[in-house]
């Protein structure tokens, strides 16, 4: 269905191939996973199997893709577009129109199906991917994961004979990914559809795949296999295969069951651990509203001067909320954040996480209750003065990135925070290496550019830091880089509240969780009680190792050893 034939791709300006040498079928009717570090390709991959490689991004390619027997050199996006539907990184990159329902029906209008076919077409893909309740919601108005479905909705419901997917779970929670990958499946095994998929959170999807792509590095030959011989040699791998390596087991388990059946002589080897085991956390979702996208960013503001000192009453906690509601979003919260604690916000798509970070951060004022950061009142307080107190890293970094060149966003990063020059670059290496300076944020992957946007809020050092959704195309070595840089500004004091649907991520480092439903708390306490309680939330290494409390495999070396 889709075939590489030595396929090499050089973007211009570039001195070598950003993918060499990729020669491997995905035969119809079957899923096939893309996997490896951030860099490597996999982008470029799915790009030219839609055509956007080279007609849309420039560039070179060398050799030959075709898909349903097209030769995607000769035939333009907009020829392939009846038998390949694509979702990229960026959902909100894809819409055109302005609610849920159109843009479900924009890709066969454009078709020209016959109306009655358009109509039954949508109702399926609503009740398939659960949006019926918001099919005349504003697409505007949705939280990310719900974006995230409706972009996918978009392409399924022209009913393409093979689907490009770039990471299709990483705005989603647990329940929502888990619905969608069922989707998938059944498109795969009902319908012979033909599914290309790149992904950075394997513990969602590996067990999913009929063959894994592994690119190990930036210009290598992709090796292509079974799952579970990949995952033997990938240098990505998902927290149950790493269990698997440590413990010895052949053939490595991809699925928590598996693991399960495995792990009876791995648990009787641990003593369940006496206390609460300590990690860091996770959290939340955030979009700003179109009126807010004009104004300065509280968190990216160009100043000439040094900020004022920071007013207000002295206070021993970093954020504190009482009795906080925001009309339609949030209903009575109240909450305590103290300075070097990690909180993870988690809970299901539009549980109101992005709008509690809204609040935290001045963009969105409170309908009754009150917020206060820092000592000041958000929403009242002049940017200059509030970027001192808090720092937002927000889920779409071009939000904050507008500079020509990576050195060019560092260098006005080190001017707004009067850091010492070159603290921003020293950041971002140590989240990322190997982003160049001549690089145009608008030309890095989405992982790449959330990284420098962490490293543009990190350099001013706020002693209250916001992540909205901060592992979104990360890789597994690129999250690892991030917890130990959040550990360390939790170590010197700094409150981090981080909104997330990463489970792994909240418990590897979260001191508490936080679990939002529908506007409201719903739980609050030590990240080892409130994740292993919750079957959705749990890391892979609780359920494969309950009823101990185990959250990462790093706690489980360090017991065995």
């Amino acid at each position: 269905m889709i075939r590489f034939e030595d396929v090499s791709v050089t973007y211009a300006g570039a001195t070598e191939p950003t993918v060499r040498n990729v020669d491997f079928e995905v035969p119809e009717g079957e899923l096939v996973l893309l996997v490896g570090p951030s860099g490597t390709g996999k982008s470029t991959i799915l790009n030219a199997v839609s055509g956007l490689v080279p007609h849309f991004t420039g560039g070179t390619l060398r050799g030959r893709v075709t898909v349903a027997g097209r030769d995607t050199r000769t035939h333009k996006p907009r020829e392939l577009a009846d038998v390949v539907g694509t979702v990229g990184q960026d959902p909100l990159s894809h819409f055109v129109t302005d609610t849920v329902e159109d843009e479900l029906a924009y890709g066969m209008e454009s078709l020209g199906l016959p109306p009655t076919v358009m109509r039954r077409r949508v109702e399926e893909t609503l009740d398939l991917l659960g949006l019926t309740d918001l099919r005349a919601r504003p697409i505007s108005t949705l939280s990310g994961g719900q974006q995230q479905r409706v972009a996918i909705g978009s392409v399924l419901t022209t009913h393409p004979r093979a689907l490009i997917l770039d990471e299709p779970t990483s705005a989603l929670d647990p329940a929502a990914a888990e619905e969608v990958l069922a989707v998938l499946q059944r498109l795969v095994h009902d319908l012979g559809t033909t599914i290309l998929m790149a992904e950075h959170r394997l513990e969602r999807v590996v067990q999913y795949a009929d063959q894994v792509a592994v690119l190990a590095a930036p210009g290598a030959t992709p090796k292509l296999g079974t799952p579970a011989e990949m995952m033997a040699v990938s240098p990505v791998y998902p927290p149950v295969v790493a269990l698997g390596r440590m413990a010895g087991w052949t053939p490595l388990p991809l699925t928590v069951r598996d693991a399960r059946r495995r792990a009876a002589d791995l648990r009787d080897r641990l003593t369940p651990p006496a206390s609460t085991p300590k990690g860091r956390g996770a959290v939340l979702d955030m979009r700003l509203p179109p009126r807010e996208r004009d104004q300065p960013h509280p968190t990216r503001t160009r100043q000439r001067s040094a900020p004022p000192e920071p007013s207000g009453a002295p206070t021993p906690h970093a954020a504190e909320v009482h009795s906080l509601s925001v009309t339609h979003a949030l209903h009575n919260i109240t909450l305590t954040i103290t300075p070097g604690e990690t909180v993870a916000l988690m809970g299901r798509n539009g549980a109101g996480k992005s709008t509690l970070l809204n609040t935290l951060v001045g963009l969105t004022k409170p309908s009754t209750g009150e917020v206060q950061v820092g000592g000041a009142t958000p929403h009242r307080t002049p940017p200059p003065d509030l970027i001192r107190r808090v720092g937002l890293v927000p889920q779409e970094p071009r939000d904050l990135l507008y500079a020509e060149t990576v050195a060019a966003e560092c260098r006005a990063a080190d001017h707004d925070a009067k850091a010492t020059p070159g603290t921003c670059r020293a950041l971002l290496s140590d989240l990322l290496p190997g982003i160049p300076d001549t690089t145009h944020p608008r030309d890095l992957s989405e992982g790449q550019r959330l990284t420098l946007a962490l490293a543009v809020v990190l350099t001013a050092r706020p002693p209250l830091l916001l992540l909205d959704e901060p592992t979104r195309g990360l890789d597994y070595a690129a999250k690892s880089r991030l917890t130990t840089l959040l550990r360390a500004l939790a170590t010197e004091g700094h409150a981090i509240i981080l909104a997330t649907h990463d489970v792994e991520l909240a418990a590897e480092i979260a001191d508490r969780v936080v679990l939002l439903a529908d506007g409201e708390v719903i739980a609050d306490g030590p990240a080892a009680d409130v994740i292993t309680a919750s079957p959705s939330f749990a890391p892979q290494v609780s359920k494969i190792l309950a009823p101990q409390k185990w959250l990462t495999v790093a706690q489980v070396r360090e017991a065995l050893q």
